[in-house]
């Protein structure tokens, strides 16, 4: 089924909710009177996929995972989980869902198979089932070997893993994780994204918050980006590339660049240390910097990524 998309709220008309994992329509919440976090959002994903919310700070990301894991109420709209109403069978969605959140709930003082087996019994696994699934996860994730040394002795890596098994020991159907990778080095990060894809490999529906671009783009199914409690663009990664965009970047050092970006005839961003001009035509580009007399020696010519899409729809300016 996900062959083909449309958007959330086109979606959400007449569907069969066994297809969707995560269902949202409408999501109005405000904070202390007037603070508007979020204002209609709208949102569909497909069961055994992985979704993501990107945005900056404050723009209602954690507002919409507090609703779908009914930590807070909507003050308008409704929203599915596994089938269930968020609000009228809440009970019923936390029995269904399994949440990771960014910072650790772990008990550093415990051991990692304590910590799996305290998070089995609050959710009623008892006797030999709960010892057989706190092992098998342990060795899923190659946690076994340190399964009785206290948490606090486990690397970031380790501890990262570790949240994520708590978050699947009674077999839940949606796995919200906010963020898991943050401070993870690239190795870690990279192990862990094969975590998620076999989570995902299990049918299991996985919705992801995170600042790394290239998580989302390589992880994900379907981005939505989020700005000013609104969901501004969602569609899987590459087709929303093409949609938005049909040039190129060109970067070179900031220092080799030279003049004023205003009277460049083409699009610049100045972005730290180096100059990035966007185009659709390298060679008038190219011809441009030589027309000025700016080097070309450190040239580098790239395709769109999900990073620039995220910059352009949530405000940046091209010219600094």
């Amino acid at each position: 089924m996900t062959a083909h998309y449309l958007g959330g709220a086109e979606r959400y008309e007449g569907t069969d909710a066994m297809d969707y994992a995560i269902e949202a329509k409408g999501l109005v919440k405000t904070y202390r009177g007037d603070v508007r976090a979020l204002d209609g959002v709208s949102l569909v994903a497909e069961t055994g996929t992985v979704f993501s919310l990107l945005g900056p700070n404050g723009a209602g990301k954690s507002t919409t995972v507090k609703i779908l894991t009914t930590l807070s109420r909507p003050d308008a709209g409704e929203a599915r989980v596994a089938g269930y109403d968020v609000v009228r069978e809440a009970a019923k969605v936390r029995l269904a869902i399994g949440c990771v959140a960014q910072k650790s709930g772990l008990d550093p003082a415990a051991t990692g198979r304590e910590n799996l087996i305290l998070q089995g019994r609050v959710y009623g696994m008892r006797g030999r089932e709960l010892k057989s699934r706190a092992q098998e996860l342990l060795e899923r994730f190659g946690l076994a070997d340190a399964a009785d040394r206290t948490v606090r002795t486990y690397s970031g890596g380790m501890q990262r893993k570790l949240d994520v098994a708590v978050g699947l020991m009674h077999r839940p159907q949606v796995l919200f994780l906010d963020e898991p990778t943050t401070g993870l080095d690239p190795q870690a990060r990279h192990n862990f994204w094969d975590l998620i894809r076999a989570i995902k490999a299990e049918r299991r529906t996985v919705l992801l918050t995170t600042h790394y671009m290239e998580e989302a783009y390589f992880l994900c199914d379907v981005v939505a980006i989020m700005d000013h409690g609104r969901i501004i663009a969602e569609g899987p990664p590459s087709r929303l590339l093409k949609e938005h965009f049909d040039d190129v970047v060109l970067e070179l050092p900031r220092e080799d660049f030279g003049i004023d970006p205003a009277t460049f005839p083409l699009p610049v961003l100045l972005a730290g240390d180096r100059v990035e001009i966007s185009t659709a035509d390298v060679e008038l580009a190219l011809r441009a910097l030589l027309d000025r007399g700016i080097p070309v020696r450190h040239l580098q010519i790239r395709p769109r990524n999900l990073e620039d899409l995220f910059l352009e729809l949530t405000g940046r300016e091209l010219r600094t």
